[in-house]
């Protein structure tokens, strides 16, 4: 991560002529400078960098974290005199899709908010601010949550709202603000009462516009696996017990394992069937996040599951792969791989101070004969 991905990503990832990151890399490891670049990666990467800076990984990450804040302002906030980001740039900083993505939000909120934690910069702070009365004012259903941008679509997901849940919980951690941590709980509320099947314990993929399920459910188990560790960061920063869900949640998301290669399959039914046989890599870095979230809660056999997560992404990846390019999209049966960008954000998210979490993540590291930074990371 530190010789190998971080310096390539700041350097070839960015464009020193334009500004702004690269949408992703040729199979060498080279800059596709013509690809248009969507606003969730210019936020992603932002908050990739500032969390390696924060960590202590890659100092110079702050500079670039601020830097890459800098463009996303200047080139995605209101071009239009409309509040909020829009939803794709050309590769020269013009506005080519001025959709307002919810999605999108949700990850220029985390963005904002793991910057303001490197130092509490009161411009970023007055962003963030910004962001929020925007989700409010813009965003907001009368059914509940979120719409899914401007203009509004259905099916209505479960996606962006976990994605928000993740942006308040890290809002409230950088800036201590009990309003985050409120917005968290009501993002909570909306998990119990409309995105989680508590008879079939899985966790809904679309909704009508009132939130009805759509049938036959789609289930997609890293997803999850994603929010036993998001109900973990939420039961930390509220003392309200998530045991039950996370359990149940973790319980699903394995009937959807290979039994060949221990990987996540992509997409099931709520009866455990499959639907995709494919295995792209987010959900397997959700699966060990998501049993190295248990393992903080001290559930038995957890610790052992997250460090066979983490060696099935070593095995599976690191020693077949494209290492220098730091990714690929997908474990499969073909021989093409799409090389995209890099937030190494499953793993930074995992190795935060707090045992058995770093201490997990770093006893794997550090293992004879394994060579650090060579893991495939992918958001």
């Amino acid at each position: 991560m530190v010789e190998n991905y971080l310096p390539l990503w700041s350097q070839e990832g960015w464009d020193s002529a334009a500004g702004g990151f690269v949408e992703r890399l040729d199979i060498m490891g080279k800059a596709d400078r013509a690809a248009p670049r969507r606003i969730r990666v210019q936020a992603r990467q932002i908050y990739c960098f500032a969390k390696s800076a924060q960590l202590g990984w890659y100092p110079q990450g702050r500079e670039i974290a601020i830097k890459g804040l800098d463009y996303l302002l200047a080139k995605a906030k209101s071009p239009d005199g409309r509040p909020g980001f829009v939803h794709l740039l050309d590769p020269d900083g013009s506005a080519i899709n001025l959709a307002r993505d919810t999605y999108d939000h949700a990850f220029v909120l985390l963005a904002l908010a793991t910057v303001f934690e490197l130092g509490g910069d009161v411009q970023v702070g007055n962003e963030i601010g910004s962001l929020v009365e925007f989700l409010d004012n813009g965003l907001r259903s009368p059914h509940g949550g979120f719409l899914e941008g401007i203009p509004a679509t259905l099916p209505r997901r479960q996606n962006p709202h976990m994605h928000l849940f993740e942006a308040m919980i890290a809002t409230f951690d950088a800036t201590g603000d009990p309003v985050y941590q409120n917005r968290a709980g009501d993002l909570f509320g909306l998990f119990m009462a409309n995105l989680f099947d508590s008879r079939r314990q899985v966790l809904g993929e679309y909704f009508e516009e009132d939130w009805s399920r759509i049938e036959p459910a789609s289930v997609e188990p890293g997803h999850l696996a994603e929010w036993v560790w998001l109900l973990k960061g939420f039961e930390r920063i509220t003392g309200c017990p998530t045991g039950r869900y996370r359990s149940q949640l973790l319980a699903s998301a394995v009937r959807y394992r290979d039994d060949v290669t221990g990987c996540l399959l992509d997409e099931g039914d709520a009866d455990g069937n499959i639907r995709k046989f494919t295995r792209r890599l987010w959900p397997q870095t959700e699966i060990a996040k998501a049993f190295i979230a248990q393992a903080e809660g001290r559930e038995p056999g957890a610790a052992d599951e997250a460090l066979k997560a983490l060696d099935r992404l070593y095995v599976a990846i690191c020693a077949t792969t494209c290492w220098a390019a730091g990714m690929i999209n997908s474990i499969a049966t073909t021989d093409r791989w799409s090389i995209s960008y890099l937030p190494p954000r499953s793993i930074t998210s995992s190795a935060r101070s707090r045992k058995p979490r770093g201490f997990l993540v770093s006893m794997w590291l550090s293992r004879p004969g394994w060579m650090r930074g060579k893991t495939a990371w992918l958001y």
